[in-house]
């Protein structure tokens, strides 16, 4: 077969990093009771140094940037909401996923930016070893220093696999998380519509 013909998957990783990262899980399958020599393990080391470097690549990115990059003057003053978000974090606790939605809304004051880049805020900041509290406030805040609007809202709805997997093994258990800014701490009303419409999926 041509060699331009076969299939050849390119991938962008430190290639110091992923040998450092694998010496050390090639270590951890040894302590586990495992053959790291043998044919079904050889290169699972390096394959999970590289699913991790992908899994924490929000520590690379900038949040505040990404906002910035497409920020716009636009005199609307109603709320924004994109709702939905799908994320996939880290539990930085035992290391295991945790998964859901997010749901971001502002009313800006005279600035507004890309739908997309609130997408990619959230994508960022869950790419790293997270909590949910925390990871809900820090969409919050960036949102709230880059663009200064008149308030923010951010829910989060999430399954975590360290209460499903392990410990109490709760399968159906989820966990809601929320954080506001502005007009959605002040005026009750805004903040009502918001919910409103996070729980109008269908409409």
């Amino acid at each position: 077969m041509n060699d331009t013909l076969r299939y050849r998957k390119e991938e962008h990783f430190s290639q110091e990093k992923i040998a450092r990262l694998g010496e050390h899980y090639r270590a951890i399958l040894e302590l586990l009771g495992e053959d790291p020599g043998r044919e079904g393990l050889i290169k699972t080391p390096e394959r999970v140094a590289k699913a991790m470097t992908f899994l924490t690549r929000g520590y690379e990115e900038d949040p505040l940037a990404i906002i910035r990059s497409a920020t716009f003057r636009e005199e609307y003053r109603q709320m924004v909401l994109v709702k939905d978000i799908e994320l996939y974090s880290l539990c930085e606790h035992h290391m295991l996923p945790f998964y859901g939605k997010a749901h971001v809304a502002y009313i800006p004051d005279g600035y507004i930016t890309g739908l997309s880049k609130i997408a990619r805020v959230v994508e960022t900041f869950a790419r790293r070893l997270q909590v949910q509290e925390r990871l809900t406030v820090q969409i919050r805040d960036c949102i709230q220093e880059a663009l200064n609007p008149m308030g923010v809202a951010v829910v989060i709805e999430a399954s975590h696999m360290c209460m499903q997997m392990r410990g109490v093994e709760k399968q159906g258990s989820a966990t809601t998380t929320s954080a506001f800014t502005g007009v959605f701490l002040s005026h009750p009303p805004t903040r009502e519509e918001f919910m409103t419409l996070i729980s109008n999926r269908y409409r």
